[in-house]
């Protein structure tokens, strides 16, 4: 799921959470830059509340129905790992404007440790920096319970500069990840309409 939105080819990195190790926010692996408040010190996730999607939005599922993606017309449905679902709202350029991902348990990742996961996964995939900005627990969604972040992160091709809103979600049957990521310079105009579609994901 971390990836460089800014290319094509990017989209298959952006869709899987994947399976490294969780690491400690405090320590990096070589050659990267983390920087994170300790857990409990950071701010709320804001906005972030479980409700029915607007009017007028499309939802993909899961394979197998295990987990359902809201996401408003603007956005469209692009390639990824057959596990996964991924929507996007592309330039003309053929750039990303908005992505949203689920994606299936595929690791260690848990309500518990998700803070720690998501930051040690970028690094170990395709960031070369990456900051904690927002953290809540026991977030409700629709079916389930879950784990939500928000970060700050630099790709290690290009130093694009992206920002997400991750959440690991435990539903009574399975566990998934959605993500919604842009661009930094644009996440105050197109955050809100993100975070609708992540309190619009449905689990069970």
């Amino acid at each position: 799921m971390a990836g460089v939105l800014a290319a094509a080819s990017a989209a298959a990195g952006l869709a899987g959470c994947g399976t490294a190790t969780p690491g400690h926010q405090a320590k990096a692996a070589a050659g990267h830059k983390i920087k994170a408040a300790a857990v409990g010190s950071l701010p709320p996730v804001r906005g972030l509340a479980a409700r029915s999607a607007p009017a007028g939005w499309r939802r993909a599922a899961l394979p197998g129905g295990r987990a359902a993606l809201a996401y408003p017309p603007a956005m469209h449905l692009v390639g990824g790992d057959r596990s996964t679902v991924s929507v996007a709202r592309l330039s003309a350029a053929g750039t990303y404007l908005m992505y949203l991902n689920a994606t299936p348990r595929q690791g260690t990742e848990s309500l518990r440790n998700w803070p720690a996961f998501r930051v040690q996964h970028l690094l170990d995939d395709d960031a070369s920096a990456a900051r904690l900005l927002a953290e809540s627990r026991g977030v409700r969604f629709a079916g389930g319970t879950g784990s939500c972040v928000v970060d700050a992160y630099v790709t290690k091709v290009k130093g694009h500069h992206y920002t997400e809103l991750a959440c690991f979600v435990q539903g009574r049957t399975a566990a998934s990840v959605i993500i919604a990521a842009a661009p930094t310079a644009s996440w105050p105009s197109v955050s809100a309409t993100l975070i609708r579609a992540v309190g619009a994901y449905q689990v069970r």
